[in-house]
């Protein structure tokens, strides 16, 4: 592949995230039914931990556009790209047809006073409290995580982990968010992917 062909791939790979967010956020404004809450116990014990923050805005996409460079051909880069169109084309059926909401109070513990909790508040004001069921974050980083294992081996699990982790220490997901969203990412991988 040649640098030209990289740069294109990096392009339309940012483009596409830019332009796949719109969906997104159309779904947090038009949900089919009222949104509810699938909170456990065990999400009021996990400590609220702004500065995974960082880890959840900033190590996301750098990493998702890194998929860009390993693959080998533009016929490659179609199937990934398609692959990431299908995630997001299930995601949205779950934002709409079965809307979940975090709590409002899990908002209200951001006092706003460290750089992490006003980048978490800034974040906050973009992505609504909707869109949680299933974990888009972990659903892209764990169909992130497949393409690049061939290149990376197994480091590449750490990725869908340290997000994981982020969604939860940032309240931005409930526990049962993750799980639901990784089965996701790896079904649009094996629906999607080049074979």
């Amino acid at each position: 592949m040649t640098i030209t062909d990289f740069a294109v791939h990096l392009l339309l790979g940012s483009i596409l995230i830019v332009g796949g967010y719109q969906f997104y956020f159309w779904c947090q404004r038009n949900p089919l039914r009222p949104a509810r809450e699938l909170r456990l116990p065990l999400d009021d014990r996990i400590p609220f931990r702004p500065a995974w923050v960082w880890i959840y805005s900033l190590l996301y996409y750098p990493v998702i556009l890194y998929t860009t460079w390993v693959v080998q051909s533009s016929r490659e880069f179609v199937y990934l790209a398609v692959s990431f169109l299908g995630l997001l084309a299930m995601q949205m059926a779950f934002f709409l047809l079965f809307p979940v909401a975090t709590p409002e109070s899990w908002r209200a513990i951001n006092g706003g006073q460290t750089w992490s909790e006003r980048f978490l508040a800034f974040v906050q004001r973009l992505d609504a409290r909707s869109n949680s069921f299933p974990s888009m974050h972990t659903s892209v980083a764990t169909l992130t995580a497949l393409y690049l294992q061939p290149h990376v081996g197994t480091w590449a699990f750490a990725f869908p982990t340290v997000i994981g982790l982020s969604c939860l220490f940032t309240k931005q997901h409930y526990l049962v968010d993750l799980p639901a969203g990784a089965v996701l990412g790896v079904l649009a991988y094996q629906i999607f992917a080049i074979a």
